[in-house]
């Protein structure tokens, strides 16, 4: 068996209980985005979001390729919301997170700004040695194959085989799962096709994949 090196977390609705309110206030301010950018009614801007969802993996590349949006405009609007109002340190996180003996990688279609804010508000921003963003993505996301060639490029290159993807997104777990890739689903019910271990929360992770905890762990 290929001993584990690389653990490859996503970021919102993945360490964090999924539907606690961040990714809706998100996704309403998406809304307000397409409303105000795009001069479109409520409903047809949540119609575009989930079209450029479906077919490109984020909205913002639905936007880029189509309106020419400024991502960093797109990223700072939607992103601003009190995440205070909705996140608070995880100590048993924390503590499960650090009693892992492979390097911890943040992978996620948000931006940088926003994920040091929510490790900050977890009170997990020293728990990772590296967080890959849409922009060291250049712009490819999940689940384009290319953005998971990418995110290992940037860790080592090490074997797929090596290597554990945590998301809240089946989508977002199938093409790691068809590189080699340990995979596992964080969220309600049993998605369909190639995931190994489905989890409701994160914290259970070292019970579900022995081979990720340290030693006196």
């Amino acid at each position: 068996m290929t001993e584990l090196h690389t653990l490859f977390l996503d970021l919102d609705d993945t360490l964090y209980p999924h539907g606690n309110g961040v990714w809706h206030a998100i996704g309403d301010r998406i809304t307000l985005f397409l409303m105000d950018r795009l001069g479109l009614t409520e409903t047809h801007a949540i119609d575009l979001r989930r079209q450029y969802f479906e077919q490109y993996g984020t909205t913002l590349n639905g936007l880029r390729i189509h309106h020419q949006i400024d991502p960093a405009d797109y990223l700072e609007f939607v992103h601003a919301i009190p995440l205070e109002r909705y996140l608070q340190p995880d100590p048993a996180l924390r503590q499960m997170l650090t009693g892992l003996r492979v390097q911890r990688v943040v992978f996620t279609n948000a931006d940088r700004a926003h994920a040091e804010r929510v490790l900050r508000a977890l009170d997990l921003a020293d728990c990772f040695s590296s967080i890959i963003d849409i922009y060291a993505l250049e712009f490819t996301n999940k689940p384009e194959l290319a953005a998971y060639l990418r995110a290992l490029a940037l860790v080592g290159s090490p074997d797929p085989e090596a290597c554990v993807l945590v998301d809240d997104m089946p989508r977002n777990l199938y093409p790691a799962s068809g590189l080699g890739m340990t995979t596992v689903y964080v969220g309600p019910g049993s998605p369909p096709g190639a995931i190994h271990h489905r989890l409701d929360r994160i914290h259970r992770l070292p019970q579900a994949i022995p081979g990720l905890r340290a030693v006196d762990g």
